[in-house]
């Protein structure tokens, strides 16, 4: 199994709306070989952290490979994430 997580940084403009909206749409992604998917926000306990991770397991390599071509998924970062994200940083690891 992989699990990917994403850190997002977003920019000073995002809303909490917008934020909110790039949440429901990535976790309503039809994606069958996706067996598990979190959003979290940052506790803002620090003033350095990242604002937000995505955290999901898929079944193997080719499982997260096809995610990353995956047309829904492709529509959500272009139309919710792309807007707001100022940053992201990416850790895939084997579980």
């Amino acid at each position: 199994m992989i699990r990917s997580i994403l850190l997002l940084k977003f920019t000073p403009e995002a809303t909490e709306a917008q934020i909110d909206a790039f949440a429901a749409a990535l976790s309503e992604v039809p994606f069958e070989r996706r067996r598990h998917f979190e959003f979290h926000r940052d506790a803002r306990l620090t003033d350095d952290a990242m604002d937000a991770a995505v955290v999901a397991d898929f079944d193997d390599e080719e499982a997260y490979r096809a995610w990353t071509e995956d047309p829904g998924h492709h529509e959500v970062r272009s139309k919710y994430l792309d807007p707001i994200r100022a940053q992201r940083e990416r850790l895939l690891y084997r579980i």
